[in-house]
């Protein structure tokens, strides 16, 4: 592979990982990270439990927008 190639490449992984950041798809990775740091001691949530308490955590508080 190119050094260009490698670059482009490098630049797509990048822009991958900051949409899925931005739009929220990474949340249980990054839980899972923050949980085995932070809290070793304590029980991990199931991705169906997580996934529940996130939407509810950003969804609850009704619209999310100025207008």
């Amino acid at each position: 592979m190119t050094g260009r190639a490698a670059r482009l490449r490098r630049g797509l992984r990048g822009a991958w990982a900051l949409l899925r950041q931005w739009s929220g798809d990474d949340a249980y990775e990054r839980y899972l990270a923050h949980h085995r740091l932070a809290h070793p001691d304590q029980r991990l949530l199931s991705r169906r439990e997580f996934v529940r308490r996130y939407q509810h955590e950003r969804f609850s508080s009704g619209p999310n927008r100025c207008c």
